[in-house]
């Protein structure tokens, strides 16, 4: 049988996530994931005690009825070489091979519930003590049998590695709970969105939020539910920059167009503030022969919002726009300043799998840790940008609604000046 050929930029489009194509698992994912070497774990039991970092996950196959539970690594310990395995704020700077080894230590201990009616489960309840801890728990599982050695890489969340479902499950100590988290946790009229924004304000790192929104720990105690691990990712994104974003409003506009850059795992970030009311896009292209695009020519997506904010979800460039708009968002609040922003990323051959959404976060948060290149005008801006891209900018400009429209309004005001000098006074 030919394989019929795929619409281009469906890959890019899907990223190996949503199934566009039609199969039940990527091919270039699975192709790719090959490639990079990995120290498996040999299970010679179906019991095991480890020091979860704390972990957790909730999956989103097969939803309302998903696989949850802890992710333990077969070792013992309490610092940061347990903790950094579930914390993508600490892995900007580590290569492929370091950060999958991370993963591929995590046993994903399984079993399955449902979203909404999850009361009268314990091995939940344990679970939601362990998704709580501020450090880590040391904690015993047996499987109903020995758990299966693979990984799966994903666009939004970090990879997941082996899993094992669970007989019975116990912690072998009591969880330390963080202040903040366990105050939320009580209050059941405290609203998840509330909650998430409260709990960023006092400093928790955005793991751990993601960790107890998933795990349904959040929000009035009717509404609360499990949250497929990747949708907290993106929710717990989308409502700390709206929270931050509203504050920005009443701050003014930055005077000079200025650039920000950073470069990562073939990921290359330039970041354009604009001084103009707050305003954000972000533009992709993975360029001819990288790992989503087995064509020639780049691809380029791109989702763009203005001063009133997005209506719906940034189906093109998906979790990654919420996750770059969060790091701008940050930035321009420790400014006291407000801009449009314009990220432009481009993926090359090098970002062979797919690794989650706090690659572009951390990236972008990085790039504003270095000084800027200012500029006086908006030419010759991205004259500089053009520079430092293989895809010609041109092809940036054709997707780019926010350029678009600062240039036509641009071009208006310069007609109208114009149109005002030629009337010459009587």
């Amino acid at each position: 049988m030919v394989r019929p050929n795929l619409a281009k930029g469906l890959c890019v489009l899907c990223k190996g996530s949503r199934n566009l194509c039609g199969k039940d698992a990527c091919p270039i994912i699975m192709k790719q994931q090959a490639l990079i070497p990995m120290k498996k774990i040999d299970f010679t039991s179906a019991d095991l005690f480890g020091s979860s970092p704390p972990a957790f996950f909730v999956g989103r196959y097969n939803y309302p009825n998903v696989l949850v539970g802890p992710m333990i690594p077969p070792m013992v310990g309490k610092g940061e070489e347990i903790q950094i395995l579930d914390r993508p704020d600490l892995w900007y700077g580590k290569q492929i091979e370091e950060l999958v080894s991370y993963r591929t230590k995590l046993v994903r201990s399984a079993f399955r519930v449902n979203v909404k009616r999850f009361q009268d489960s314990r091995s939940l309840e344990l679970s939601q003590e362990l998704a709580m801890a501020e450090h880590t728990v040391d904690t015993e599982v047996k499987f109903e049998k020995e758990p299966k050695f693979k990984i799966i890489f994903d666009s939004h969340s970090q990879p997941m590695g082996p899993i094992g479902h669970i007989e019975k499950l116990r912690l072998a100590e009591n969880p330390k709970i963080n202040l903040f988290i366990d105050k939320t946790v009580q209050d059941t009229d405290f609203k998840a969105n509330s909650a998430v924004g409260y709990l960023y304000s006092q400093g928790l790192p955005l793991s751990n939020i993601i960790r107890v929104l998933s795990a349904g720990l959040l929000g009035v105690k009717k509404n609360r539910r499990l949250v497929p691990t990747r949708w907290a990712i993106t929710a717990s994104d989308d409502i700390i920059s709206k929270n931050i974003i509203n504050r920005l409003k009443d701050f003014p506009e930055i005077d000079k167009y200025q650039v920000f850059s950073s470069k990562y795992l073939d990921n290359n970030f330039y970041i354009l503030l604009l001084p103009k009311e707050w305003g954000f896009e972000q533009l992709e292209t993975w360029s001819g022969k990288s790992s989503f695009n087995p064509h020639k020519d780049p691809v380029i997506v791109a989702d763009s919002e203005f001063y009133k904010g997005r209506k719906t979800y940034a189906s093109r460039v998906t979790g990654a726009y919420y996750a770059a708009r969060l790091a701008v968002a940050e930035y321009l609040l420790r400014c006291r300043k407000q801009a449009t922003a314009v990220v432009f990323r481009e993926v090359s051959s090098g970002y062979i799998v797919p690794l989650g959404v706090w690659v572009i976060r951390e990236t972008v948060r990085d790039a504003f840790k270095k000084p800027s290149e200012i500029f006086e005008t908006l030419k010759q801006a991205l004259k500089y940008i053009g520079r430092n891209f293989h895809t010609p900018l041109r092809s940036w400009m054709k997707k780019s609604e926010i350029l678009d429209n600062v240039i036509k309004q641009r071009t208006l005001l310069d007609y109208i000046k114009l149109k005002t000098k030629s009337i010459k006074p009587k």
